[in-house]
């Protein structure tokens, strides 16, 4: 039964908490030393909770109710008005220099100071664009694991699983610099590391067969699309890079008088410089697009500015329009391609191969020795490889695979 002033002002303290209901949620506690405070029940994501709406006579008994239905408005869209209170309550008092946007943006300053990749400082303030709606002026100390969650389910909702897991580990980093740094206590993010969605893992579309290899190479050459995308397209089968690192290729990094791209550190995904001999055919590739956008500056640039190079989509697009599905073939699946065919040849020892795909040695020692070790072996590798493609790409005989080399 709903509640009038009069009940109200007759309720008199006892030694334990009084509570009379008003409807729909909405009841007042009266305390021993006899407070009368309104509070709302509600009940979200299977969970009962409490909401404090204010003390009466402060907050009328009309004022109670519109608090109480602006509450169960929020409850309805799926808004936990206890943590939207808490939200309200950090952004009143934030400070422009303690709250995670403004703690992640140092940390990203932080990045391109360390000349991190400049695809991973762009991922970076994607990630931090996902999260300023939910906590980027909160102070970075204040936010807790549910609003973190919040912020990961909205991800989850639309299908974004991968993102909603790497958006964790990037709010994870940010959190660990402010500890760091002496602005918060905890890292709340890692607290969730078990609470999101496990995408299904997905391999990048390769070919994988000496056939379909060598027809993808005939449609490569007779692309008719721009002849930078085409140079691109015709390079990138021989020096399986990552295609950041191969759109991200400057003229400075690649010495064809002795047969070398030398791609920094800054650019590399394990943040160790990395070397590749080019072959015979990818030095007269290079001549050929060195006339069309050397000497300096990117050797891919973008269509319309030689400021930026070419985007990210280019390689793959070009895939497409040439008839080749995205299950069949992927700009970074070239790798898989090199990696599978060069490991079932047996002809080289399997570290040598991964020294060229630029695969991270989790021992340090062990994997600047290996470096250094297989240059040679490197060298015959790509030659070799770059013939063997001439081969598949005219229909020609293929290698017979025979038992790997023994350690």
């Amino acid at each position: 039964m709903a509640l009038n002033d009069a009940q109200i002002r007759a309720i008199r303290a006892t030694n334990r908490p009084i509570k009379k209901a008003d409807g729909k949620g909405l009841y007042i506690e009266v305390a021993p030393n006899g407070s009368k405070l309104w509070r709302l029940k509600f009940r979200i994501g299977g969970k009962e909770k409490r909401l404090a709406l204010g003390a009466y006579p402060e907050v009328s008994l009309a004022e109670a109710r519109k608090r109480r239905d602006a509450a169960r408005a929020m409850i309805e869209q799926g808004i936990d008005p206890t943590i939207e209170r808490k939200r309200e309550k950090a952004a009143a008092k934030v400070s422009a220099h303690d709250s995670f946007e403004r703690i992640a943006e140092e940390y990203i300053e932080k990045m391109e100071k360390e000349a991190r990749a400049p695809a991973t400082v762009a991922k970076a303030r994607w990630f931090l664009s996902l999260l300023k709606p939910a906590i980027g002026t909160m102070p970075v100390s204040e936010v807790d694991p549910q609003m973190l969650l919040a912020a990961f389910r909205k991800l989850e909702a639309k299908g974004n699983y991968e993102t909603a897991k790497k958006c964790r580990s990037f709010a994870s980093r940010v959190f660990r610099y402010a500890v760091a740094t002496g602005r918060a206590k905890d890292d709340p993010a890692a607290l969730l590391k078990g609470a999101l969605i496990v995408a299904k893992a997905r391999h990048y579309a390769a070919i994988l067969e000496p056939a379909k290899l060598g027809e993808l190479l005939r449609a490569i050459d007779g692309y008719t699309g721009g002849p930078v995308t085409r140079l691109a397209l015709q390079i990138a089968p021989h020096v399986f890079v990552r295609p950041g690192e191969l759109r991200h290729a400057e003229w400075s990094e690649i010495d064809l008088a002795d047969g070398v791209w030398r791609i920094p550190e800054g650019k590399m995904k394990a943040r160790r410089p990395h070397a590749l001999p080019l072959s015979k055919q990818v030095v007269a590739l290079f001549t050929e697009l060195r006339a069309l956008t050397g000497p300096r500056g990117f050797a891919f640039p973008a269509m319309h500015t030689s400021r930026r190079p070419m985007s990210e989509n280019t390689i793959n697009a070009a895939f497409r329009r040439m008839g080749f599905d995205k299950d069949e073939v992927s700009a970074h699946g070239l790798r898989a391609t090199a990696s599978t065919l060069l490991n079932e040849s047996g002809l080289w020892n399997p570290d040598a191969v991964e020294r060229a795909l630029a695969h991270g040695d989790s021992n340090a020692v062990r994997g600047a020795y290996h470096r250094g070790q297989y240059w040679d072996e490197r060298v015959r590798m790509a030659q070799w490889w770059s013939d063997y493609l001439d081969k598949v790409r005219i229909g020609g005989d293929v290698i017979s695979f025979r038992a790997p080399l023994s350690m």
